[in-house]
């Protein structure tokens, strides 16, 4: 058994492949994850618009692509215009979610987004605040895990989560404080890591997560996060096609790797250890991947 643990392949836990920009060539992008030897993609959604592309793509890649069906913080009403979700935004999600309920592994992607550009009131914080709630509740009662957003509000995310009783919670790319991290790693949860982790430290302060200005540099909160966190509680995402290792270059599943080997470098421990116990944590996280994964 410990032969075959050591030999599976890292999962992608958060990746977004029905993103227009993979229209054209995403069997391809699946492809090259596959010969990557990546173990499996977990894709969400951020609106009820692509759900059915997402479900879609996971029976056209079974026991691959894995799907995540859920209302992100943000919505987007154009390429070029963005706004808070609210509780109406639920109403064509929630009866798309409860239809294809058996064929999903979690909820998401899901949380808060604080960002003063999208949320700069109280009314649209707590809109945000009810529509995660109503989806905490939708995966306790399916019995399925939360696939995590938390931009600007990575302490109001896990307390509501806490507060709510969520269990089952992967937070991608966190960008919050380590100390609340660890609030995180108390109560559970698990922490997901993308391969934007190793740009150079002046990019990472201009565009990994966060909108702020360069003299509130999050690079080193990020090394921070990582080094912190123990490994146990630690997965590995791309967040595809953002959050890639070069700014303004699409980003792939097949780029997981570099998350692992940056993972590896600042604990230093072996890159197989990495992906070995990250992949696990996976399947804590997403038991349904037990289904799909042969270790």
């Amino acid at each position: 058994m410990a032969a075959a643990v050591a030999a599976a392949g890292p999962v992608d836990c958060h990746c977004h492949l029905a993103a227009p920009c993979f229209q054209t060539d995403v069997a391809a992008v699946v492809r090259a994850a596959e010969q990557a030897a990546v173990s499996a993609l977990v894709v969400v959604s951020e609106q009820a618009g692509e759900f059915r592309s997402v479900v879609a793509l996971s029976e056209r890649f079974p026991g691959f692509v894995l799907p995540c069906l859920g209302v992100h913080p943000v919505q987007e009403i154009s390429p070029e215009e963005q706004r808070s979700v609210t509780l109406k935004d639920l109403d064509a999600a929630l009866p798309l979610i409860e239809l294809y309920k058996d064929k999903l592994v979690g909820i998401g992607e899901v949380g808060l987004d604080f960002t003063p550009r999208f949320a700069s009131t109280d009314e649209q914080k707590e809109g945000q605040r009810q529509v995660l709630i109503k989806q905490i509740e939708l995966a306790r009662r399916l019995d399925l895990p939360l696939n995590v957003h938390s931009r600007s509000a990575g302490r109001p995310t896990i307390n509501l989560l806490k507060e709510q009783g969520a269990t089952k919670v992967l937070l991608h790319a966190f960008d919050g404080k380590p100390s609340v991290a660890m609030e995180g790693v108390k109560a559970g949860y698990f922490f997901s890591i993308p391969p934007s982790i190793i740009r150079s430290e002046q990019e990472i302060c201009s565009n990994w997560l966060s909108y702020r200005p360069l003299k509130n540099c999050d690079y080193h909160k990020k090394q921070r996060l990582v080094k912190l966190l123990p490994l146990e509680h630690m997965c590995l995402e791309t967040d595809s096609p953002a959050l890639g290792p070069e700014k303004q270059v699409r980003n792939e599943p097949k780029n997981i790797y570099i998350a692992a080997e940056y993972i590896a470098k600042i604990k230093g421990i072996p890159v197989e250890e990495v992906i070995e116990v990250t992949t696990q944590n996976a399947l804590k996280v997403f038991p349904k991947l037990q289904n799909f994964l042969r270790i």
